[in-house]
């Protein structure tokens, strides 16, 4: 690495410190916000948290230079959905709100346990599971899922239940499909390269255009769940890593 690409890594540095800095001040500051407004209306509060997550769009795109670019919108179904994302980075929690209808999200019981921002998050209504009862929170996703599915929500399921690095994947839950298969929606996959960019839960973060790519949604009615999974995996896989090869 000559001086000039030395300089030009501390500047990305010094501009991923300032990121995560206003994120974690962001926090302090909106989150009261965010739970000042649960008297209000399940769309008002979710309109007020996607300004935050515009405003963190924006920070992403000046301070650190990382744009993001969506292919397949037209995809999208008129009603909910259940959709099945690959997790390849923090990225994908800020930018599926921006992207896709109201929706709600499966994840960790931990993350509501988190100051602040844990009782905010949990004002809009995830799907909050013990990923160490695996049966439990199969019968909790189905139950929670139906009911948000019949609010108007669109449910996010992250398949492999983790963070997975770019060109790595992981077995695919089934839960998702059984749950868009009990409350008669499509399952909607959705691909990315998000972990090219802002890889894993390392606050260092990569100048570009990470990309999502959604598919072409998938009936699953009177389908077998094992197939429609089998489905949605090889063309979420097939997808990212068409799109881990577009870097720029």
């Amino acid at each position: 690495m000559n001086a000039g690409e030395r300089k030009l890594g501390m500047i990305q540095t010094l501009r991923c410190v300032l990121f995560i800095a206003l994120l974690a001040t962001s926090v302090i500051l909106w989150a009261p916000v965010i739970l000042a407004s649960r008297p209000l209306a399940h769309r008002l509060r979710y309109r007020l948290a996607l300004m935050w997550l515009q405003f963190h769009a924006a920070l992403l795109r000046w301070v650190v230079g990382l744009r993001h670019a969506v292919s397949g919108l037209e995809h999208l179904p008129a009603g909910p959905a259940v959709v099945l994302c690959k997790h390849q980075s923090t990225l994908e929690t800020f930018l599926l709100p921006l992207i896709l209808p109201r929706q709600t999200w499966v994840l960790k019981r931990e993350l509501l346990r988190i100051p602040l921002f844990g009782p905010s998050l949990a004002s809009f209504h995830p799907i909050a599971i013990d990923r160490e009862q695996p049966r439990a929170a199969l019968k909790e996703l189905l139950r929670q899922g139906q009911e948000r599915l019949g609010m108007g929500l669109w449910v996010v399921v992250y398949p492999e239940g983790t963070r997975v690095a770019p060109g790595e994947s992981r077995p695919y839950n089934k839960g998702g499909v059984w749950l868009a298969q009990r409350a008669g929606v499509p399952v909607v996959p959705i691909a990315v390269n998000t972990g090219l960019f802002w890889p894993g839960a390392t606050w260092r973060i990569r100048p570009g255009t990470a990309r999502l790519a959604i598919g072409p949604p998938l009936d699953v009615q009177g389908q077998d769940v094992e197939t429609i999974n089998a489905q949605a995996q090889a063309w979420i896989e097939q997808t990212s890593a068409s799109l881990a090869k577009i870097t720029r």
